[in-house]
């Protein structure tokens, strides 16, 4: 199998994953009660990290390929959107996990997830209409 494909693989695996949470995972936070949230959080992120840490490192790993093997613009953007994902993950995404599971502003960090996770969904979407453009020209 071809890294192009792997990468389409990986990219749409990535972009069904954002996209549900994003309309379905996250908006549910905030209909639960801060306790039921709270309880429920570290058997979601458990759950969810075994998904997604995969996904994204798979992704990374292939894209540091595809720059160390081609230099273009695809690859290049690519390594630059996945770079701002991994930043918008750590540093805004996991905290505001972190003060749900430690019950620190539980509502308003789930609703801050609702709106920055914006961000990731619509890099992986970007990601994701890359690679199907590369694999189909």
């Amino acid at each position: 199998m071809s890294v192009l494909i792997c990468r389409l693989l990986i990219d749409f695996g990535l972009v069904i994953l954002i996209w549900m949470t994003q309309l379905i995972v996250y908006p549910s936070f905030v209909r639960f009660t801060e306790r039921d949230l709270t309880g429920w959080h570290s058997s979601y992120n458990q759950r969810i990290t075994i998904i997604v840490l995969p996904l994204m490192v798979t992704q990374l790993g292939l894209v540091m390929w595809q720059i160390a093997t081609v230099q273009s613009f695809y690859s290049l953007g690519s390594a630059l959107l996945v770079s701002v994902v991994w930043a918008i993950t750590f540093f805004q995404a996991v905290p505001l996990h972190n003060k749900i599971q430690n019950g620190v502003d539980v509502k308003q960090s789930a609703q801050r997830l609702v709106k920055t996770n914006w961000n990731r969904t619509i890099i992986w979407t970007l990601l994701f209409i890359g690679s199907l453009l590369k694999v189909s020209f």
